[in-house]
Protein backbone atom coordinates (compact mmCIF):
# COMPACT_ATOMS: atom_id res chain seq x y z
CA UNK A 1 0.00 0.00 0.00
CA UNK A 2 1.36 3.62 -0.65
CA UNK A 3 2.74 5.23 2.08
CA UNK A 4 1.76 8.96 2.54
CA UNK A 5 3.73 11.80 4.09
CA UNK A 6 0.44 12.00 6.37
CA UNK A 7 1.18 8.76 7.90
CA UNK A 8 4.97 9.17 8.27
CA UNK A 9 4.13 12.20 10.20
CA UNK A 10 1.88 10.61 12.33
CA UNK A 11 4.39 8.19 13.30
CA UNK A 12 6.99 10.55 13.90
CA UNK A 13 4.66 12.19 16.11
CA UNK A 14 3.52 8.77 18.05
CA UNK A 15 7.51 7.97 18.42
CA UNK A 16 9.75 10.92 17.93
CA UNK A 17 11.60 8.12 15.54
CA UNK A 18 12.82 10.19 12.58
CA UNK A 19 10.86 10.68 9.53
CA UNK A 20 13.21 8.52 7.27
CA UNK A 21 12.85 5.73 9.95
CA UNK A 22 9.18 6.19 10.21
CA UNK A 23 8.78 5.86 6.23
CA UNK A 24 11.08 2.66 6.70
CA UNK A 25 8.92 0.54 9.23
CA UNK A 26 5.59 1.09 7.78
CA UNK A 27 6.75 0.06 4.57
CA UNK A 28 7.93 -3.16 6.22
CA UNK A 29 4.47 -3.32 8.42
CA UNK A 30 2.50 -2.50 5.00
CA UNK A 31 1.22 0.53 7.37
CA UNK A 32 -0.21 -0.87 9.92
CA UNK A 33 0.66 1.71 13.14
CA UNK A 34 1.05 -1.05 15.60
CA UNK A 35 3.46 -3.13 14.02
CA UNK A 36 5.54 -0.30 12.75
CA UNK A 37 6.00 1.19 16.08
CA UNK A 38 7.07 -2.55 17.12
CA UNK A 39 9.42 -1.92 14.68
CA UNK A 40 10.61 0.63 15.87
CA UNK A 41 11.47 -0.69 19.23
CA UNK A 42 13.23 -3.59 17.95
CA UNK A 43 15.42 -1.34 16.18
CA UNK A 44 16.16 0.47 19.39
CA UNK A 45 16.79 -2.74 20.98
CA UNK A 46 19.28 -3.83 18.31
CA UNK A 47 21.25 -0.03 18.71
CA UNK A 48 21.10 -0.87 22.49
CA UNK A 49 23.08 -4.29 21.95
CA UNK A 50 25.34 -3.20 19.53
CA UNK A 51 26.67 -0.52 21.70
CA UNK A 52 26.35 -2.27 25.13
CA UNK A 53 30.22 -2.22 25.21
CA UNK A 54 29.96 1.43 24.96
CA UNK A 55 31.27 3.61 28.23
CA UNK A 56 28.20 5.80 29.67
CA UNK A 57 30.31 8.51 30.96
CA UNK A 58 27.62 11.53 30.38
CA UNK A 59 24.52 11.97 31.91
CA UNK A 60 22.70 13.28 34.66
CA UNK A 61 21.55 12.90 38.62
CA UNK A 62 18.13 13.47 39.55
CA UNK A 63 16.70 13.95 42.73
CA UNK A 64 13.88 13.98 44.43
CA UNK A 65 12.07 14.65 47.80
CA UNK A 66 8.91 14.99 49.64
CA UNK A 67 7.51 18.52 50.90
CA UNK A 68 8.79 17.57 54.63
CA UNK A 69 11.95 16.17 53.37
CA UNK A 70 11.15 12.50 55.08
CA UNK A 71 12.26 10.54 52.16
CA UNK A 72 14.37 10.99 48.72
CA UNK A 73 15.72 9.73 45.82
CA UNK A 74 18.59 9.84 43.41
CA UNK A 75 18.54 8.48 39.66
CA UNK A 76 21.64 8.54 37.62
CA UNK A 77 20.83 8.55 33.96
CA UNK A 78 23.79 7.86 31.84
CA UNK A 79 24.77 8.35 27.81
CA UNK A 80 27.65 8.20 25.70
CA UNK A 81 28.00 12.57 25.21
CA UNK A 82 27.41 15.45 26.66
CA UNK A 83 25.11 16.55 23.89
CA UNK A 84 22.77 14.14 24.67
CA UNK A 85 23.01 14.50 28.24
CA UNK A 86 21.27 18.40 27.40
CA UNK A 87 18.52 16.66 25.28
CA UNK A 88 15.24 17.56 26.24
CA UNK A 89 14.04 14.24 25.55
CA UNK A 90 16.60 12.57 27.67
CA UNK A 91 16.39 15.10 30.84
CA UNK A 92 12.34 14.57 30.63
CA UNK A 93 12.99 10.54 30.62
CA UNK A 94 15.35 11.20 33.51
CA UNK A 95 12.46 12.96 34.94
CA UNK A 96 10.30 10.41 35.10
CA UNK A 97 12.36 8.02 35.46
CA UNK A 98 13.55 9.82 39.35
CA UNK A 99 9.23 10.37 39.60
CA UNK A 100 8.48 6.81 39.62
CA UNK A 101 11.47 5.77 41.41
CA UNK A 102 10.26 8.14 44.31
CA UNK A 103 6.72 6.82 43.94
CA UNK A 104 6.86 3.42 43.62
CA UNK A 105 10.42 2.53 45.52
CA UNK A 106 12.02 -0.04 43.59
CA UNK A 107 14.12 -2.42 44.93
CA UNK A 108 16.94 -1.64 42.73
CA UNK A 109 17.53 -0.29 38.83
CA UNK A 110 16.73 -3.12 37.10
CA UNK A 111 13.12 -3.36 39.43
CA UNK A 112 13.31 0.19 38.20
CA UNK A 113 13.13 -0.07 34.56
CA UNK A 114 10.82 -2.60 35.19
CA UNK A 115 7.98 -0.80 36.42
CA UNK A 116 4.77 0.30 33.77
CA UNK A 117 6.05 4.14 31.90
CA UNK A 118 3.10 4.43 29.64
CA UNK A 119 0.43 1.96 28.73
CA UNK A 120 1.58 -1.52 28.18
CA UNK A 121 5.61 -0.12 28.03
CA UNK A 122 8.28 -0.41 30.65
CA UNK A 123 10.49 2.08 31.43
CA UNK A 124 13.19 -0.04 30.13
CA UNK A 125 10.89 -0.25 26.45
CA UNK A 126 11.10 3.72 26.88
CA UNK A 127 15.15 3.69 26.89
CA UNK A 128 14.86 1.34 24.40
CA UNK A 129 12.91 3.64 21.96
CA UNK A 130 15.37 6.56 23.09
CA UNK A 131 18.77 4.58 22.46
CA UNK A 132 16.63 3.54 18.94
CA UNK A 133 16.11 7.43 18.12
CA UNK A 134 19.15 9.35 19.14
CA UNK A 135 21.63 6.33 18.54
CA UNK A 136 23.80 6.23 21.87
CA UNK A 137 23.44 3.42 24.88
CA UNK A 138 21.33 4.63 27.66
CA UNK A 139 21.26 3.17 31.34
CA UNK A 140 20.15 4.08 34.95
CA UNK A 141 23.92 3.22 36.32
CA UNK A 142 22.58 4.11 39.71
CA UNK A 143 19.24 3.94 42.24
CA UNK A 144 19.23 5.20 45.95
CA UNK A 145 16.68 5.44 48.47
CA UNK A 146 16.64 7.22 51.85
CA UNK A 147 14.53 7.85 54.42
CA UNK A 148 14.87 9.60 57.84
CA UNK A 149 14.20 12.30 60.40
CA UNK A 150 15.22 14.99 57.40
CA UNK A 151 16.42 13.82 54.27
CA UNK A 152 18.44 17.11 52.34
CA UNK A 153 19.56 17.02 48.66
CA UNK A 154 22.39 18.36 46.94
CA UNK A 155 23.07 18.40 43.08
CA UNK A 156 26.81 19.73 42.49
CA UNK A 157 27.01 22.01 39.21
CA UNK A 158 26.39 20.31 35.99
CA UNK A 159 23.99 17.41 37.08
CA UNK A 160 26.66 14.84 37.71
CA UNK A 161 26.69 13.81 41.19
CA UNK A 162 24.39 13.86 43.35
CA UNK A 163 24.06 13.26 47.64
CA UNK A 164 21.64 12.68 49.84
CA UNK A 165 21.74 13.05 53.51
CA UNK A 166 20.06 12.04 56.54
CA UNK A 167 20.30 14.25 59.61
CA UNK A 168 18.88 13.12 62.94
CA UNK A 169 18.49 15.31 66.18
CA UNK A 170 17.02 17.94 64.86
CA UNK A 171 15.30 19.16 67.42
CA UNK A 172 13.18 21.42 64.97
CA UNK A 173 15.93 22.99 63.59
CA UNK A 174 15.40 24.38 59.74
CA UNK A 175 18.06 21.63 58.50
CA UNK A 176 17.78 22.54 55.11
CA UNK A 177 20.71 24.95 54.65
CA UNK A 178 23.01 22.88 57.41
CA UNK A 179 22.24 19.66 55.18
CA UNK A 180 23.27 21.46 51.83
CA UNK A 181 26.22 22.39 53.66
CA UNK A 182 27.19 18.85 54.19
CA UNK A 183 26.03 17.53 50.76
CA UNK A 184 28.21 19.97 49.26
CA UNK A 185 31.15 18.72 51.85
CA UNK A 186 30.27 14.74 50.60
CA UNK A 187 30.34 16.14 46.80
CA UNK A 188 33.98 17.49 46.77
CA UNK A 189 35.06 14.80 49.95
CA UNK A 190 33.68 11.71 49.11
CA UNK A 191 34.17 10.55 52.76
CA UNK A 192 33.76 6.44 53.07
CA UNK A 193 31.54 6.70 56.05
CA UNK A 194 29.75 8.48 58.65
CA UNK A 195 32.30 8.09 61.53
CA UNK A 196 34.66 5.74 62.18
CA UNK A 197 32.02 1.98 63.70
CA UNK A 198 30.62 2.53 60.16
CA UNK A 199 34.41 2.07 58.14
CA UNK A 200 34.95 -1.98 57.31
CA UNK A 201 37.11 -4.17 59.14
CA UNK A 202 38.93 -5.07 55.94
CA UNK A 203 39.74 -1.35 55.56
CA UNK A 204 40.77 -0.74 59.01
CA UNK A 205 43.11 -4.00 58.87
CA UNK A 206 44.43 -2.41 55.30
CA UNK A 207 45.40 0.72 57.13
CA UNK A 208 47.47 -0.47 59.68
CA UNK A 209 49.17 -3.02 58.05
CA UNK A 210 50.01 -0.44 55.84
CA UNK A 211 50.99 2.61 58.77
CA UNK A 212 53.19 -0.40 60.28
CA UNK A 213 55.07 -1.43 56.70
CA UNK A 214 55.72 2.78 57.12
CA UNK A 215 56.76 3.09 60.09
CA UNK A 216 59.37 -0.26 59.93
CA UNK A 217 60.35 1.67 56.57
CA UNK A 218 61.19 4.71 58.48
CA UNK A 219 63.35 2.03 61.01
CA UNK A 220 61.08 2.29 63.64
CA UNK A 221 61.49 0.01 66.69
CA UNK A 222 58.99 -3.17 65.61
CA UNK A 223 57.82 -3.02 69.39
CA UNK A 224 56.34 0.97 68.47
CA UNK A 225 54.86 -0.18 64.93
CA UNK A 226 51.48 -1.32 66.51
CA UNK A 227 50.95 2.26 67.77
CA UNK A 228 52.55 4.46 65.53
CA UNK A 229 50.22 2.42 63.29
CA UNK A 230 47.15 3.56 65.21
CA UNK A 231 48.02 6.50 65.38
CA UNK A 232 48.22 7.26 61.53
CA UNK A 233 44.58 5.22 61.37
CA UNK A 234 43.38 7.74 63.51
CA UNK A 235 44.67 10.42 61.13
CA UNK A 236 43.15 8.29 57.98
CA UNK A 237 40.38 8.44 59.90
CA UNK A 238 40.03 12.34 60.22
CA UNK A 239 40.59 12.62 56.88
CA UNK A 240 38.22 10.32 55.61
CA UNK A 241 35.46 10.03 57.77
CA UNK A 242 32.30 12.54 57.11
CA UNK A 243 31.97 13.55 60.66
CA UNK A 244 35.63 13.89 61.97
CA UNK A 245 36.19 15.51 58.24
CA UNK A 246 37.69 19.47 58.22
CA UNK A 247 34.40 21.71 57.38
CA UNK A 248 35.48 22.48 53.68
CA UNK A 249 33.87 26.11 54.91
CA UNK A 250 35.40 26.45 57.91
CA UNK A 251 38.50 24.56 58.74
CA UNK A 252 38.59 25.56 62.24
CA UNK A 253 35.85 23.09 63.29
CA UNK A 254 34.54 19.74 61.32
CA UNK A 255 31.38 18.38 60.36
CA UNK A 256 30.35 17.09 63.64
CA UNK A 257 31.17 20.35 65.40
CA UNK A 258 29.54 22.61 62.71
CA UNK A 259 26.31 20.56 63.00
CA UNK A 260 26.01 20.89 66.79
CA UNK A 261 26.80 24.51 66.46
CA UNK A 262 23.52 24.74 63.99
CA UNK A 263 21.40 22.56 66.88
CA UNK A 264 22.66 21.03 69.95
CA UNK A 265 22.92 17.40 69.31
CA UNK A 266 22.27 16.64 65.56
CA UNK A 267 24.70 14.89 63.43
CA UNK A 268 24.55 12.67 60.42
CA UNK A 269 22.27 9.10 60.35
CA UNK A 270 23.60 8.20 56.65
CA UNK A 271 24.44 9.79 53.45
CA UNK A 272 24.32 8.38 49.90
CA UNK A 273 26.93 9.77 46.83
CA UNK A 274 26.40 8.77 42.90
CA UNK A 275 28.04 10.00 40.61
CA UNK A 276 28.70 9.69 36.67
CA UNK A 277 32.12 9.53 34.52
Amino acid sequence: MAITAQDVNKLRQMTGAGMMDCKKALVEAEGDFDKAIEILRKKGQKVSASRADRETNEGIVIVKTNEDNTVGVLVAFSCETDFVAKNDEFVALGEKLATAAFTNKPADAEALKALKAEGDLTFNDKITELIGKIGEKLDIVAYEVMEGEAVVPYIHAGSKLGVLVSLKNTNGADVLAAGKDVGMQIAAMNPIAVDKDGVDSTVVEKEIEIGKDQARQEGKPEAMLEKIALGKLNKFYKENTLLSQAFVKDGGMNISQYLDSVSNGMTVAEFKRITIG
